[in-house]
């Protein structure tokens, strides 16, 4: 044993813990008490405000059969060589046929499948489990030459094609796995729901309506529905294409159960020719220009349809060399006696034109697409192939394509309410067999809810001066800030912008002080060089702050005022928060004036005055310490959220924010903290972070600390703190209201 444990700790293995120790037989142990949470019920709804009617992007739903109880059943779908298929696509194939096939043994029952491992029916099927074969056919197009790649034959031009068909069988086990009843939906709206099945329920339903979708052909991403419809598409650049469609759920709501749909946007590759897919994505104009390597990397995977065969294919790689000069054998027929002859070599190019019949006029020199497999490839002549549609693009988006993304998606409130509307006539749910056998029925009109106005919140602003907002608006022209700050030290920089910047560091310096902010003149104004524009952004910030180094000898200034030449989308943006932010830690302010002004100054008065450390303004309630609960006992707000990656990058890390309330009483103070995570992670990791030392590296001790600070209210120890109050709020996804009166998007 001596030995042993010598060699654990020579390659680092802790030693075991000693053994706890003996209780001796007097003594009872006892049992902590857990403590118990209880979730707060709400006292009551709001009174106050000017009452409205609105309408809200949601459709009433009546349950008719109350009783409904959807059975789930487990799919598994085995092929030929007893392998579990994965594939969604697939899988709605088999199942399709199977019921095509096998109905009248499933009693005629129709049901919704989730394109993978589960699917539902209204009431039992006659068995709790069943096995059957389902065959699937496809029928491919093929001459009696063989493809470019494999060996053949050639053929004279113009003879006609003749089809076979490949079949593959497939064994389809159904599995008995669970029931959810329809009425826990109704229990869930009394608050009765005891056993929590009403989220099952409604997950039911929501397949229902992808299952709805898929048999109509429409793309589907999670509940939104995208159709194959040109007249949805709208282009973004580099070969993407926005789509719109439709999200579409049901919702418990106060109501009763009701239908959300709303507008919905995903991107997809612009179908059409290779050829013009490669050069809007690389942004040029001849194809003698394209970089192949990455043409490559864009096309796997990806699906053409061929122009002489008619036939989907998946891209698996490009050709090594140009069409013109990939060889590949075919097997030729003696001319009289017809048998198999010698085998050549023959290039792509002569394939399809000799042979083939089928004039090329650009492809000769372009490599070729394979469509066949790793060890058997089949190469194809780029301009017989077309990209086609409704294939997803998942990567991520340029700062110029999300912009146009935005701009084109924008709808006016009738506009939308009409696109709704018009969605919801066209689906004709009410017909779908699954949600027949429910006789559930949905209205056609969007629903209207009553809203109400609140009074809008004054501020006191410097001189202890009322702030009354105008059409919405709070206008802080002549104007004093509650708290000025002080400028001593700063310095404008400008990236190649056509302006003025001695001009605007005069009248920010007038219209601060017309606010109470003493501003002094800046150490430096600094012009980018002609020649340093052509390089990189990030090499552009650097040359920068090498010439704000020298300018500045005394010391990093206080603050930068940095004029960008693009008012959005600005690729100097980016580097140059990170540079002074991050690396430098000095408080900048980007710019980029059209017409300055008095009311533009002021905007950016006030960020400057809050990032420095001063106060804008003070709600008026806070100011005359009006609100209840919080003025007498020290109270901090803490709130969450979690930022993920965009679509496509998978690599980035998520960001958790919490900001926290400080300067008690005051609400409208705040600070963030910040950490990063692993990606996609909803949970936050850092709120508690406990130390080898016993201490805690946490988000929470860090914004506690500074709330007792800010606040003069001592540090307490934590065990002293109150059990805390948190209040949920969800996010209202796809939720809009619209005023009916003024019609005006109110969320």
């Amino acid at each position: 044993m001596e030995k042993v444990a010598g060699s654990q700790e020579a390659f680092g293995t802790p030693p075991l813990p000693p053994p706890p120790p003996t209780i001796p037989p007097n003594v009872k142990p006892e049992q902590v008490a857990t403590p118990k949470y209880s979730v707060i019920s709400r006292c009551g709804v709001g009174s106050t405000g000017r009452r409205i009617p609105l309408l809200t992007n949601h459709f009433k739903v009546s349950v008719g059969f109350t009783d409904a109880v959807f059975y789930q059943y487990s799919v598994s779908i085995i092929s030929e060589d007893n392998r579990a298929v994965e594939g969604k696509g697939i899988g709605r194939k088999l199942i399709d046929r199977l019921y095509q096939t096998y109905s009248s043994e499933l009693a005629g029952k129709r049901f919704a499948y989730d394109g993978e491992k589960s699917l539902y029916t209204v009431g039992p099927l006659p068995q709790n489990k069943f096995e059957f074969q389902v065959v699937l056919e496809e029928s491919i197009p093929k001459r009696e030459t063989g493809s470019p790649g494999g060996t053949g034959n050639p053929i004279e031009t113009g003879k006609r094609m003749r089809c076979s068909f490949q079949s593959k069988t497939f064994k389809v086990e159904l599995t008995y796995a669970a029931k959810i009843p329809l009425r826990s939906i109704g229990l869930a709206l009394k608050g009765a729901d005891q056993e929590n099945t009403s989220q099952d329920a409604l997950r039911v339903l929501d397949i229902i309506l992808r299952q709805h979708a898929a048999d109509r052909g429409c793309l589907l991403v999670r509940q939104s529905f995208f159709h194959d419809d040109s007249r949805n598409f709208t282009d973004i650049g580099g070969g993407v294409t926005g789509l719109r469609g439709f999200h579409s759920s049901f919702r418990p709501t106060q109501g009763g159960l009701s239908l959300n749909m709303d507008v919905s946007t995903t991107m997809i590759l612009k179908p059409g020719p290779v050829i013009d897919f490669l050069l809007a994505n690389q942004n040029l104009r001849e194809h003698r220009y394209i970089d192949w390597l990455k043409a490559k990397r864009m096309l796997k995977n990806l699906r053409v349809k061929t122009r002489h065969r008619n036939r989907e294919c998946k891209i698996i790689g490009l050709s090594d060399k140009p069409c013109n000069q990939q060889y590949f054998p075919m097997k030729v027929k003696d001319g009289e006696s017809g048998n198999e002859g010698q085998t050549v070599e023959i290039t792509v190019f002569d394939y399809f034109t000799r042979h083939c019949g089928i004039e090329l006029s650009y492809s000769a020199y372009l490599p070729c697409l394979d469509v066949g497999k790793p060890k058997r490839p089949n190469y194809l002549p780029l301009e017989l192939c077309s990209l086609v549609s409704l294939q997803r693009y998942t990567k991520a988006l340029s700062s110029m394509q999300r912009a146009s993304l935005v701009e084109k998606s924008r709808q006016k409130p009738q506009e939308r309410i009409r696109t709704l509307t018009d969605a919801m006539k066209s689906y004709c749910y009410d017909g779908d067999p699954v949600l027949a056998a429910c006789r559930i029925s949905i209205e056609k009109q969007l629903t209207q809810v009553d809203g109400r106005v609140l009074e809008t919140p004054k501020l006191k602003v410097g001189n202890s001066d009322d702030c009354i907002p105008r059409n919405g608006r709070w206008n802080f022209n002549n104007k004093q800030l509650f708290k000025p700050t002080r400028i001593e030290s700063w310095a404008i920089v400008n990236f190649s912008a056509r302006c003025d910047i001695s001009y605007i560091s005069r009248e920010l310096i007038n219209c601060g002080r017309a606010k109470g902010i003493h501003i002094e003149r800046p150490q430096t104004l600094i012009e980018e060089d002609a020649q340093c524009r052509r390089g990189s952004p990030v090499e552009r910030v650097e040359k920068m702050f090498k010439r704000l180094e020298e300018k500045c000898p005394k010391g990093k200034p206080q603050f930068i005022l940095c004029v960008l030449p693009e008012r959005k989308n600005s690729e100097i943006y980016g580097p140059w928060k990170k540079k002074s932010l991050c690396d430098c830690g000095i408080v900048t302010q980007c710019v980029s004036p059209v017409k300055v002004n008095d009311q533009y100054l002021t905007n950016v008065l006030l960020k400057i005055n809050s990032k420095l450390g001063g106060i804008n303004s003070l709600l008026a309630t806070e100011h005359f310490s009006r609100i209840p609960l919080i003025n007498s006992t020290p109270t901090i707000i803490l709130g969450m959220d979690v930022s993920h990656g965009s679509p496509g990058r998978s690599d980035i890390p998520s960001i958790a924010a919490v900001v926290g309330s400080r300067c008690w009483p005051l609400i409208s103070r705040y600070r963030a903290s910040v950490r990063t995570q692993s990606p996609k992670l909803e949970m936050i990791d850092a709120l508690f972070k406990p130390l080898e030392d016993g201490s805690d590296d946490g988000i929470i001790r860090e914004l506690l600390v500074d709330f007792f600070i800010s606040s003069n209210v001592g540090l307490p120890t934590f065990s002293k703190l109150e059990q805390p109050m948190f209040i949920a709020k969800k996010k209202p996804r796809h939720i809009c209201l619209e005023d009916c009166i003024n019609q005006k998007v109110m969320l």
